[in-house]
């Protein structure tokens, strides 16, 4: 059998149809790049100066209510705009564009601007859970609405430019790239094999050396096929094609299982870790779409320390993925941390 902690090989992603080198024989080699400026370790819990927390004014010039909980608003400076003309421009398929209608808002998690997910108890980040299905339900009720974007931009290398704790969801009409690739790879799966992808992927991993931690509901484990060093799927155990039908103790999982991710991404170098975190579910045009599995993926850049991030650059851009740490690897060492929070351990 081949050794995979020894040579290069390419795994295959069965959700995308994309292949990702794997060289773990680089991980010896030294680093004399770039090293990234510690990230501050603590913030006030109001900030009269932050344009998300209760009371103050945003940029776009509202003013927040003296929120309690998880708080959403429509986005000041929207990437989709709801009243866009459908406009149309195609010349020979050479050259095509056409108009997207969508919605853009912001999530505050808590009112707290010192806070994370992974400083927020389990029952704050389940009013965070039930903010998004809420949104979820009025968002996929819309006609011009094909598919509900749930995302959280976590720290300054992953572009967020507010550090209170807050995520997005972006609303459109047309599913985007990566989700057409998901459904064309689930709805393949369940018409050639007449089974869900993901619930033969999950039985198969849940014996490997893969998973980092689970609950009743969810499991939490690094994919075959990663790109980023410490990438994460979140599966639900259960086949539910959507957030909005999850059972109440399932929520309370959800809550719970993320909770415990981040908390191991903020152990393992002991920093308030970044990543790109988002929600995979059922496009909302009314179909029942069985063959969609819930899911959620983590996309962290660290990879040897808080201040050496992974960047996509050369043979990335130009030909394929690859990485260094194997998923193997990138899994043992998260699995071994503590699931308590290093800050609380002082």
């Amino acid at each position: 059998m081949m050794d995979w902690m020894e040579f290069p090989h390419r795994r295959w992603n069965p959700l995308t149809g994309d292949w990702v080198l794997v060289s773990p024989q680089r991980t010896r080699r030294p680093w004399q790049g770039r090293v990234e400026p510690a990230p501050a370790q603590s913030q006030p819990a109001f900030d009269p100066q932050c344009y998300l927390c209760p009371g103050n004014h945003r940029t776009g010039g509202a003013k927040n209510p003296i929120y309690t909980g998880a708080f959403v608003f429509d986005n000041d400076f929207a990437a989709l705009l709801p009243g866009a003309a459908p406009l149309e421009f195609d010349r020979g398929r050479l050259l095509a564009a056409r108009a997207e209608r969508g919605i853009c808002r912001v999530v505050c998690f808590s009112p707290d601007h010192s806070l994370t997910l992974p400083r927020m108890g389990v029952a704050e980040i389940r009013g965070v859970v039930d903010t998004w299905i809420e949104q979820c339900r009025e968002l996929s009720r819309r006609p011009e609405i094909g598919y509900v974007q749930i995302f959280e931009n976590r720290g300054e290398l992953m572009g967020c430019s507010n550090p209170h704790p807050h995520g997005q969801i972006w609303a459109g009409e047309t599913l985007p790239t990566v989700w057409r690739k998901e459904q064309a790879a689930q709805a393949e799966y369940r018409s050639t094999r007449g089974a869900c992808l993901l619930c033969d992927y999950l039985a198969l991993e849940r014996q490997s050396e893969r998973v980092v931690c689970e609950n009743d509901s969810f499991v939490a484990l690094v994919p075959f096929w990663a790109v980023w060093p410490f990438e994460i799927l979140m599966v639900s155990r259960r086949h539910c094609p959507s957030l909005e039908t999850l059972a109440d103790a399932e929520q309370n999982d959800l809550s719970e299982i993320m909770k415990q991710i981040t908390i191991r991404y903020d152990n393992l170098f002991e920093t308030s870790f970044p990543y790109t975190m988002g929600f995979h579910q059922r496009p909302t045009d009314g179909a029942a779409h069985e063959e969609w599995h819930l899911h959620a993926h983590y996309c962290p850049p660290l990879l040897r320390s808080a201040t050496i991030p992974k960047f996509m650059v050369g043979y990335e851009l130009l030909a394929e993925p690859q990485r260094d740490l194997t998923p193997e690897s990138a899994a043992a060492r998260l699995r071994e941390l503590s699931p308590r929070h290093y800050l609380d351990s002082r």
